[in-house]
Order: structure tokens, then C-alpha cells, then sequence
């Protein structure tokens, strides 16, 4: 059985931020599952998504650092330009990221580690 629904999320600043709850949320709107795969995609250009450490907050900022010191705004040699200064640098990020996961379903629910969770950057 197949199954399909969609969110939409509020506009955010740039950074890497926890949507776990939204995604399961929206789980939890489709008929039960007990075993499972949930597909997540994110229908955007310039934004990504990636699954990592939801308890400590100081990761999701180092996180944010360390991806704006290795794609950097306002590089010389971008061309695409005209959509701001951050744009450029968010498209290589959902190279780098991706812009969907494959997440376990078990019991109903995400299956993912105890501190583990969705980031949405």
C-alpha cells in the first residue's frame, strides 16, 4: 500500500533546523504502518535535507558554520548571482545534502536512533 501526503513548511532562516516533529506529524495523519519506508522530498532548488544529532543545539550551529566557511557567499567566480548572495552557496549545500531521505518506519513511527533527527537547511 501506498501512501502520500504533504506539508508545507514555514519560510526559515538560513541555518540547519530540526523538523522532525512536522515530518511525524504527518505520519502520523496516514493510515498505520507497521513496517515501512517513508520517502521525504523536499520540492526546492536551494534547500536540503539531512538526518543528525537533534539534541544538542550547539551541533545544528556548528553545522551551520562550518557549511558557511566551506561554501562561502559572494564568491568571485559565481556567476548565478541575481537571486542574492546566500543562493548560490544553498544550491551547492543541497548538492552536497540532498534533497530527499529514506527514513524506517517501525511500529508507526520514524525509526531512526534515539538522537537522531531531520534537518531541514
Amino acid at each position: 500500500m501506498w501512501q502520500q501526503t504533504e506539508i508545507s513548511l514555514p519560510t526559515k532562516t538560513r541555518g540547519f533546523h530540526l523538523i522532525t516533529e512536522q515530518v511525524e506529524q504527518a505520519l502520523a495523519s496516514l493510515t498505520p504502518v507497521s513496517v515501512g519506508l517513508l520517502h521525504v522530498q523536499i520540492l526546492h532548488t536551494s534547500a536540503s535535507l539531512t538526518i543528525n544529532e537533534n539534541a544538542d543545539p550547539s551541533v545544528r550551529r556548528d553545522m551551520e558554520r562550518h557549511f558557511h566557511h566551506m561554501v562561502p557567499e559572494n564568491q568571485p567566480y559565481y556567476e548565478h548571482i541575481y537571486e542574492g548572495s546566500d543562493d548560490m552557496p544553498a544550491h551547492i549545500k543541497t548538492s552536497m545534502l540532498g534533497s530527499s531521505l529514506t527514513i524506517p518506519v517501525r511500529n508507526g513511527q520514524l525509526y531512526l536512533g534515539t538522537w537522531q533527527g531531520i534537518y531541514f537547511t
